[in-house]
């Protein structure tokens, strides 16, 4: 039997050492509490994040090994290059969070009933709106083709999920925001779990003692929150 710490919604408790976390299923370290904005940035400070399917108790997560990208090393294939070179495809940050956010859940529903709720949505639009979650926009024209957000503590950015509406835009997001990070002087994207195509795009795999040793690093950076529009758009190779 699985005996997990409880936290308590409306009480901001210190987490558990995440080195506590399970070895089956990797990483899982707590349940309870609730997605208050002050919760989900300790969550992430201290290498945990959120995820569960609609209609559990809140699951928290400290994965070993855990997956990142350095963000001035995506791989980008010269057949991506040449694609992004003549596809017409423009980018914007934090234009249209909402959007992404929304494009994101209803990719996941599509795959296998969607981890982002209306709790979730309501609780990331809230980071953004206080400038602690972002967001990069892909767009031919005037559609949105395809994007990412994640939440921004310290030097450290947390990615959360990313979407597509045509082939490639994902793809095109995760680039640019890794672009986009390299210049701000963010030098790792915590992209959570491992899949192919994370790995594919250039991620790698690190053990959490490094990982944990990194974000403590990375979040007593002090940054000001705040909206990222002004940054600058040409992300695309």
């Amino acid at each position: 039997m699985i005996v997990l710490p409880q936290l308590h919604a409306g009480i901001l408790e210190a987490f558990p050492n995440p080195q506590r976390a399970l070895s089956q299923p990797n990483g899982l370290l707590a349940f309870g509490g609730d997605l208050s904005p002050d919760r989900l940035l300790d969550a992430y400070r201290h290498g945990i994040f959120p995820w569960f399917n609609e209609g559990e108790p809140i699951l928290w997560w400290s994965p070993d090994p855990r997956c990142v990208f350095r963000t001035d090393a995506p791989h980008v294939s010269r057949s991506t290059r040449r694609s992004l070179a003549s596809c017409g495809w423009t980018v914007t940050v934090d234009r249209a969070f909402d959007r992404v956010i929304r494009g994101c859940a209803g990719e996941r529903a599509k795959e296998r009933g969607t981890w982002i709720s209306p709790a979730m949505m309501q609780a990331y639009e809230t980071l953004h709106h206080r400038g602690d979650a972002h967001s990069v926009e892909i767009w031919n024209g005037t559609n949105l083709v395809g994007g990412i957000y994640g939440v921004a503590t310290g030097k450290l950015f947390c990615g959360e999920s990313m979407f597509s509406a045509v082939s490639g835009g994902s793809k095109a997001a995760l680039i640019a925001l890794c672009a986009l990070l390299a210049e701000r002087g963010y030098p790792l994207l915590d992209a959570q779990v491992t899949n192919p195509h994370l790995i594919s795009m250039g991620a790698v795999e690190i053990a959490r003692d490094d990982f944990l040793a990194q974000v403590a690093a990375l979040t007593a950076m002090h940054v000001p929150s705040g909206n990222w529009q002004d940054a600058t758009t040409t992300f695309l190779p």
